[in-house]
């Protein structure tokens, strides 16, 4: 199951966020977003844990607790849609 991490420090490491979520089972990866350009946190993440079950239990006990100064939005992972691309606004 993929889990969704919002609202984090940007000082948050992904070692820290597999301690973190690895307290209620196997993380099998993590990956804090970055910016591009400036290769800065964006203050999201996500896990990945195989069983359903130790994720559900992480994301009922996590979401809204406070981690690194900020409190946490931790839910499922929704499927990334497809966005139009823009370029440059020119049709």
């Amino acid at each position: 199951m993929q889990i969704y991490v919002g609202n984090m420090s940007y000082g948050t490491t992904e070692e820290g966020l597999r301690e973190l979520f690895g307290a209620y089972g196997e993380v099998e990866a993590v990956k804090i977003i970055t910016d591009r350009e400036t290769g800065r946190a964006k203050g999201f993440g996500f896990i990945t844990m195989n069983d359903d079950s130790a994720a559900k239990s992480a994301m009922e006990d996590l979401d809204g607790k406070e981690y690194d100064g900020r409190t946490l939005r931790v839910n499922e992972a929704k499927p990334r849609e497809e966005r139009p691309k823009n370029f440059n606004n020119r049709y």
